[in-house]
């Protein structure tokens, strides 16, 4: 009777819970089970459809525009980005002392930018040529990139001069 009451105890509670949820590691995709209906999540974010997104987007003032992709027909769509390249300035004369420190205020800018949701990635490149790096702002117009990007103490102090040019990706496509 023991054992009976038990097992009773819990079916009950398994089949009382609300929520199940499951987790794909590779995604960190969630798919949460409230009794039959589903919602998808990436990060604790519902995932919209391309039509919620792109109204959303044009609400905000970005540039997006979709198409069907002939192999799988599925609808991708696009949105516009701004690439900055991060070029040598006119002023490379500092000092060893105050690169470093333009370089750690430097760091700290970028690191901020992508905290604040308004640039997605940056990095430098491994050349040691003219164009030393760039960031790709996700922001609705060319002037609010080009006055997040000026707003660099790198570029303030003329070590680094900022050439932007809009960019198409395709949103949630993740890099490989």
């Amino acid at each position: 009777m023991k054992h009976i009451s038990l097992i009773l105890l819990i079916l009950f509670t398994v089949s009382c819970k609300k929520e199940a949820q499951t987790t794909d590691s590779t995604t960190e995709t969630i798919i949460t089970k409230t009794d039959t209906v589903y919602i998808e999540t990436y990060k604790g974010e519902p995932i919209k459809t391309a039509k919620e997104l792109k109204a959303e987007l044009t609400e905000k003032g970005y540039q997006t525009f979709d198409y069907v992709d002939e192999k799988t027909q599925d609808t991708i769509l696009m949105q516009q980005y701004f690439i900055a390249f991060l070029k040598s300035g006119p002023i490379r004369s500092q000092n060893e002392e105050e690169a470093a420190k333009l370089q750690e205020a430097h760091l700290a800018h970028l690191g901020r930018m992508y905290e604040e949701g308004y640039a997605d990635i940056s990095g430098p490149f491994g050349d040691n040529g003219d164009i030393r790096g760039i960031t790709i702002y996700n922001v609705p117009t060319l002037k609010i990139a080009d006055s997040l990007a000026n707003m660099d103490p790198m570029v303030k102090a003329g070590r680094l001069e900022i050439e932007i040019h809009p960019w198409w990706a395709a949103k949630g496509f993740p890099l490989r």
